[in-house]
C-alpha cells in the first residue's frame, strides 16, 4: 500500500463496503501493468467486499495525464467503443458478476452519465466546488507545467472529470471507496474533496506502488514492447517467458504481488531459490501462477511443452521444431534473405554479414572461430561453410544462434 486515507481500514473491517478502481481504454486489451488493480479487485471480492470495475468511456476520450510528459492522441469513438469491449471482456475473467452471490462484481462506463451531461452544466454544479488552486497543486499538474510542452485545458480538466465519476458512483451506487495506482492519489483526492465538498459525506481512498524492475527500466515492457494479456498481442508463451526470464532481484517481489500463493509457502520457495538460483525455481512457479490466471491451464501447459522444446531439450535436432515452435523463440530477431542465395549456396561469412547479424565479416569469422555460432543446432567451426537449400527448416527457415542468449530466424523469400 502507498499511500491510504485515514479510516479507510477501520471502514473495511466493520462493514461490506463498495469500492471501485478505474481502467483507461487507451488499448482493446489491458496488459500486466493492469495487473495489480485486477488483483486488488479480486482480492477485495473475495473478502466480501463489492467491487466496480469502471471503463471510463468518457475519461477515454481526454487522456489521463499523471505519470505523461506529453498529450496523448484523442481515440475516435469506433477505435474507443472497440477498446471498451476488449476491455470489458478481459476483466469478466477475473471478477465474479454472479447475481447469486451476496456481492456480485459490477461493470461501469462513465461514459453513461456525461454523455447527457452539458458543458454549462458541469462547470455550474461541479466546477464551482473545486478551486483552480487546489487542481493546480497536484504532482501530475504541477510537473507539466514545469515542462516544455505545458497543459491543454482538456487534460487539466481530467481530475475534475474522474472525480465526478466518484462522486456519481457515492450517489448512485453507495460507492465509499476508489483505489488505483500511486499516480492516481491527486485524482483520486479530488473525488473525495468533490465528496465532501456537495454532499457532506465522507469517502475513502487508497493507492498501491507503482511496480518498477530493479535495474531501473520499466516494468512490463519487453524488447517487443508492452505484454499483453490478449493472447493475440502476447502469446501465452511469449507471456510465460516474461515471468520465467525475471531477474532475481525482482522475482522476490513479483511473486508477492502478482500470485494468490499464501506467505508461507512464498517464504519457504524464497528460501529455497536462495539456496540455488540457477534453478529459477521462483521465477518457473512464477509464471506458472500468472500464466494459469491470465490464459488458463491448457494454454499453460503449451507454453511449458514450447519452452521445454526450444530450451531444455537443446539437444534435439532442429528439424524437430515446428514453423510455430520458431517463431515463438522469445526475443527471436528475424531476417529476410534471398532464396536464390541459398539455392546457389552461400558461404556462413557472407551469410551473417549481409543479413546484419554481425557488423563485419571479421568480427563473425572470430565468432566462428571461438565456436559461439551455431545454425540449426549445430555448432559451425568452419568459417567457409556453405549453406544451402537443403539445410532449410521447413523448406524456408534457418535458425542461428549467437552465444547463449542471441537468436536469429532468417526466413528465405
Amino acid at each position: 500500500m502507498q499511500d491510504i486515507m485515514p479510516g479507510t481500514e477501520d471502514l473495511l473491517k466493520k462493514e461490506m463496503v463498495t469500492a471501485y478502481i478505474g481502467f483507461d481504454p487507451t488499448a482493446d486489451s489491458l496488459h500486466i501493468g493492469n495487473l495489480v488493480q485486477i488483483k486488488l479487485l479480486m482480492h477485495m471480492q473475495r473478502a466480501g467486499h463489492r467491487v466496480i470495475a469502471l471503463v471510463g468511456g468518457a475519461t477515454g476520450m481526454i487522456g489521463d495525464p499523471s505519470g505523461k510528459s506529453e498529450e496523448r492522441s484523442l481515440l475516435s469513438t469506433e477505435v474507443l467503443q472497440k477498446n471498451l469491449n476488449g476491455v470489458k471482456r478481459q476483466l469478466e475473467k477475473f471478477l465474479n458478476f454472479s447475481t447469486e452471490i451476496p456481492n456480485p462484481a459490477e461493470m461501469a462506463n462513465n461514459y453513461d452519465w456525461f454523455k447527457d451531461i452539458g458543458f454549462l452544466e458541469f462547470i455550474r454544479d461541479t466546477g464551482k466546488h473545486i478551486t483552480v488552486n487546489y487542481m493546480m497543486a497536484k504532482d501530475s499538474v504541477k510537473k507539466r507545467l514545469e515542462g516544455e510542452t505545458g497543459m491543454s485545458f482538456t487534460e487539466f480538466t481530467y481530475q475534475l472529470i474522474q472525480g465526478y465519476d466518484f462522486y456519481w458512483l457515492y450517489q448512485h451506487k453507495n460507492c465509499r471507496l476508489q483505489m488505483g495506482g500511486s499516480d492516481q492519489w491527486g485524482n483520486i483526492v479530488t473525488g473525495t474533496e468533490l465528496i465532501r465538498r456537495k454532499l457532506g459525506k465522507e469517502a475513502f481512498a487508497f493507492t498501491s506502488p507503482l511496480i518498477k524492475r530493479a535495474d531501473g527500466g520499466k516494468f512490463g515492457k519487453s524488447e517487443k514492447g508492452n505484454i499483453w494479456l490478449d493472447p493475440e498481442k502476447t502469446s501465452p508463451y511469449q507471456f510465460y517467458q516474461f515471468w520465467l526470464n525475471a531477474s532475481d532481484a525482482d522475482v522476490e517481489n513479483w511473486i508477492k504481488v502478482f500470485t494468490f500463493l499464501e506467505k508461507e509457502p512464498i517464504d519457504q520457495l524464497i528460501s529455497e531459490h536462495q539456496k540455488d538460483p540457477g534453478v529459477r525455481l521462483l521465477q518457473k512457479k512464477l509464471a506458472e501462477e500468472v500464466t494459469r490466471m491470465i490464459h488458463g491451464e491448457d494454454e499453460l501447459n503449451k507454453a511449458i511443452e514450447t519452452t521445454q522444446k526450444l530450451f531444455a531439450n537443446t539437444s534435439a535436432p532442429a528439424s524437430s521444431l515446428s514453423e510455430e515452435d520458431l517463431q515463438q523463440i522469445e526475443g527471436i530477431i528475424k531476417q529476410e534473405y534471398p532464396l536464390s542465395n541459398f539455392i546457389n549456396g552461400t558461404d556462413v561469412i557472407t551469410l551473417v554479414s549481409e543479413t546484419g547479424i554481425f557488423k563485419s565479416k571479421g568480427e563473425a569469422r572470430k565468432m566462428i572461430q571461438n565456436g559461439g555460432v551455431s545454425i540449426n543446432r549445430i555448432k559451425v567451426s568452419d568459417p567457409q561453410l556453405v549453406v544451402k537449400q537443403s539445410d532449410l527448416l521447413h523448406g524456408k527457415y534457418l535458425m542461428l544462434q549467437v552465444g547463449k542468449k542471441n537468436y536469429f530466424l532468417i526466413e528465405s523469400v
